[in-house]
């Protein structure tokens, strides 16, 4: 006789944590996420159900399958998988597991979900990102995001973090790679050229920083010019008239 455990009825839906890739329609009009193993062909929403990803008519999280969507206890352990190749441009989600799941050592396996906030991790560059932009990759009707720089997301096609979040809708929360919210003076992030806008969003932080490493940059260049100069200049009179 095999024993069950009891069936759990939490007074609040748990709390788990998972990476996932930012998503913006083909139209501009929708934000979603897109899942970085089972099930990543199928981008959702910030409040989304499962399906059986092998086309099977059980409900998900269907014991003798390992569909419905996954999601870890910890924090830590959600953040670590942040630090491989592949899944260096995803976020971190936070997210409310709900409807039936599935308790394991680790984690959850479950029908129902809210993405409750977004953690956006930092440029390739190592700037903080104000935006998301053109991944180059997607899926179809999709495109995939990664978080960029305002001077790395110029020219892309992509959106401030404040739109994503309009755009996500649900009240979804956004986070800066360096840990401070993401707060929208009327619908539009600071450094935001607009609503809807879809190219680089510069942010005038980073935009400072990066001007005045390049301006150091070129006065080094400029010393270092001027004292080959300066040593020309010494062996041509050391040299004597030639001729």
């Amino acid at each position: 006789m095999r024993l069950r455990l009891p069936a759990e009825r939490p007074a609040e839906p748990p709390t788990g944590y998972k990476i996932a890739h930012p998503m913006l329609s083909q139209d501009g009009t929708r934000a979603g996420f897109t899942g970085v193993s089972l099930g990543g062909a199928l981008p959702y929403g910030v409040l989304a159900d499962a399906s059986c990803v092998y086309g099977l008519r059980h409900r998900p999280p269907h014991r003798r399958c390992d569909c419905g969507f996954h999601c870890v206890h910890d924090r830590a352990a959600a953040e670590a998988l942040l630090c491989t190749a592949e899944h260096r441009t995803a976020v971190l989600l936070e997210v409310s597991v709900l409807g039936a799941y599935l308790r394991f050592e680790r984690g959850f396996r479950y029908a129902r979900q809210r993405v409750r906030a977004v953690t956006v991790g930092r440029c390739a560059c190592g700037a903080v990102a104000g935006a998301l932009a053109d991944a180059g990759w997607g899926r179809a009707g999709w495109q995939a995001l990664a978080p960029r720089c305002g001077e790395c997301a110029r020219g892309r096609a992509g959106v401030s973090l404040a739109e994503f979040a309009r755009l996500a809708g649900g009240g979804v929360r956004m986070v800066a790679g360096s840990g401070a919210p993401v707060v929208a003076v009327g619908g539009v992030a600071p450094g935001a050229a607009g609503p809807g806008t879809r190219t680089g969003v510069r942010t005038d932080a980073s935009g400072l920083a990066e001007l005045a490493a390049e301006a150091a940059l070129l006065q080094a260049r400029l010393d270092w010019f001027q004292v080959q100069l300066a040593r020309l200049g010494e062996r041509g009179e050391d040299a004597g008239p030639q001729g």
